[in-house]
Parts: structure tokens; sequence; C-alpha cells
């Protein structure tokens, strides 16, 4: 038995978020069939992330074990499974990595993307939140700047979520113009479920003025999700990037 690595990216407008879920079509369930069809065994994955539901990923891994002698990843895997699996779903590459390699727990960090039209264009309205009201982009820089030094983001977690921390360690939260979007980019070691979408509604109300860096301390003080401002629609989050250590990645059996 060896194990894999599958990088691939995804729209995830055509899915009920990575993980799998009862009755529904999610990113998982699609690479399990289509991975188990090929193997002609069984194969379970383990995500690097998991995205809610219409969050996109234009980087995400997940792992899986393989028996060697039947049915090994080979060159053309990628092929076979871009073959079978929707359009809305792709395959980059296979690699082999280490036995004890684990996609979530052994990634450095994951950066994602929130992005914000500020024109109504038919072209980004799915990849895209239209917002048209002015925003203060110094503003919300500025206060963006306050998370780096923060580490429990209780106040911006989901409810309802088992994890045994609230604890994130940012690297980078920074808003930028491009064209007609603003594109906010966070980076950290880990998220907690709704976290960027909430951080993100909560700098709007920033930048139109509701709210400043005082409010931002007070709310990341409180630790109640209450407190901070509303999720921003699922459909602006981009998952852009999933970066491991070099030695991750004994080989790669695909291109």
């Amino acid at each position: 038995m060896s194990r894999y690595l599958l990088q691939f990216s995804y729209d995830g407008g055509f899915f009920h978020g990575f993980q799998i879920q009862k009755n529904a079509v999610s990113v998982q369930s699609e690479l399990e069939k289509a991975l188990s069809t090929i193997a002609g065994i069984p194969v379970d994955l383990v995500g690097s992330s998991r995205t809610d539901t219409g969050v996109h990923a234009q980087e995400q891994f997940a792992h899986f074990d393989c028996i060697e002698e039947a049915n090994q990843p080979k060159v053309d895997w990628v092929y076979r499974l871009n073959r079978i699996l929707p359009a809305s779903l792709a395959i980059q590459a296979i690699y082999q990595v280490p036995d004890d390699f684990h996609a979530r727990f052994d990634a450095l960090s994951r950066t994602y993307e929130y992005h914000i039209s500020l024109t109504k264009d038919p072209f980004s309205r799915e990849y895209a939140y239209w917002f048209e009201a002015p925003l203060n982009l110094e503003a919300m820089n500025q206060a963006a700047q306050i998370l780096l030094n923060h580490q429990d983001f209780q106040s911006f977690s989901k409810v309802k979520t088992d994890v045994n921390t609230f604890d994130c360690q940012l690297s980078q939260a920074s808003w930028r113009r491009q064209t007609n979007q603003l594109i906010f980019t966070i980076q950290g070691n880990r998220f907690l479920r709704g976290m960027v979408r909430a951080v993100v509604g909560t700098l709007i109300e920033i930048g139109l003025g509701k709210w400043d860096q005082v409010d931002l301390i007070r709310i990341l003080a409180s630790k109640d999700r209450k407190q901070a401002g509303r999720a921003v629609p699922a459909h602006g989050l981009h998952l852009i990037q999933v970066a491991y250590p070099e030695i991750t990645f004994v080989s790669k059996c695909s291109s």
C-alpha cells in the first residue's frame, strides 16, 4: 500500500462543499467515485480543507492510499480521471508521498481570496460578490493588519463546530483593487468554519464607516460570533493555494 496526493480544482457552485454529505453531491464523493472506478477497489480521500457549499478552489489537495500491486497510479490516471469527472472538477496532478503524509495536518498554510465586484458583471456573477456601495479600502487594510497580531478567532467561527482550539496564525491579510474588483487575500496555518466570510463581512462594515478599528478589537475580544459582521456570500470565496514542505512530493506520477 502506497500513499498518493491528488491536486485538483473545482467550481464550488456545482457542489455542496468538499466533504461527503448525505443525499448531496460533494467534491469528495465525486472524486472517490472516480478513483474507485479506475483503481478497481474502494478509495477513501482525506482533504486538506473542507470548503463550504459554493466555495471555489483553484488549488486543493487530498491524499489516498492504493495497493501498488494492483492498478497503481500511472501517468494516464490524470487523463482517465478527467474523462469521467464532471466539467466543474479537474485533476492537475498525482504525487507519490511518504506513507505517513497527511493532506490536512502536514499543510503549512492555506491562502484564500475573496472577490468583490464593484460593478454589475454577468461574467463574474458566480465568482464575485456584487457590492455597489463605496468602500474605504485604506480603512479596511488598516483593520486587516490588526488580525495579524491576533490568535483567537472564535468571534468569526460558526457556532456549531467541533474544534479543540479557535487559535489560528495568520501571515497575510490585505485588500487590493484590481480593475473593477476588490480582492481580499488572507493566509494562515488553519481556518475555522465560516471564518473568512465572517472576517470579510466585518471588514466591509469598517469600509462602510459603520465600524472602526476599535470595534474590531472589541469584536475579537468578545469571542462572540454575534458581535461580528454577517457572513458574505460563499460564491466570492476562492481557495487559492495550499502549501506543503518540499520534501512532501517524493515523485510525480502524472503531468
